[in-house]
């Protein structure tokens, strides 16, 4: 559950930049939750501030411990926003993948000894908070591979 971890140590204010550029149509990526949660008709969501509805959104995914959610929500940013944050990740420790989409996870993790030096690089290419949010992902994903959520720990401080 290192991306609910990640979600709850995100300030207000960097969650909401987040949800705000998921925004479609004036819609935001949990809408749909919050509404169910606050019993409102889908189109009359739209009527609340976005402040609002990020701040729900966030406590649905933190009160469920809903891991899956914030991997989708995580994943669905960095993929419109920092895919080459992604795939330089996934070049630089030798994982297989179709730009950035990874068929096999069990038999295709990063490889520890490359990690430093990546994220090295991406730190000077890419902002550390989306370098750190997407090892929560990794983390994650990789459970066999211990120096990252290690690594993704010593980073969150």
């Amino acid at each position: 559950m290192q991306v609910v971890e990640q979600l709850k140590n995100l300030s207000d204010e960097r969650f909401l930049a987040i949800y705000q550029s998921l925004e479609n149509q004036g819609y935001g990526p949990l809408d749909g939750e919050v509404a169910k949660l606050m019993k409102f008709r889908p189109h009359a969501i739209k009527k609340l501030p976005m402040e609002q509805r990020a701040k729900r959104a966030r406590m649905v995914v933190e009160r469920a411990g809903n891991a899956e959610l914030a991997y989708e929500l995580f994943g669905t940013y960095l993929l419109k926003h920092h895919k080459d944050l992604v795939t330089g990740f996934l070049d630089k420790t030798g994982v297989e993948h179709e730009d950035g989409m990874i068929q096999d996870l069990d038999s295709n993790a990063p490889d520890a000894a490359k990690l430093e030096g990546a994220l090295g690089e991406l730190d000077a290419a890419h902002a550390p908070e989306d370098v750190t949010l997407y090892l929560s992902m990794c983390a994650e994903q990789w459970p066999q591979v211990p120096e990252i959520e290690q690594t993704w720990r010593a980073r969150l401080g």
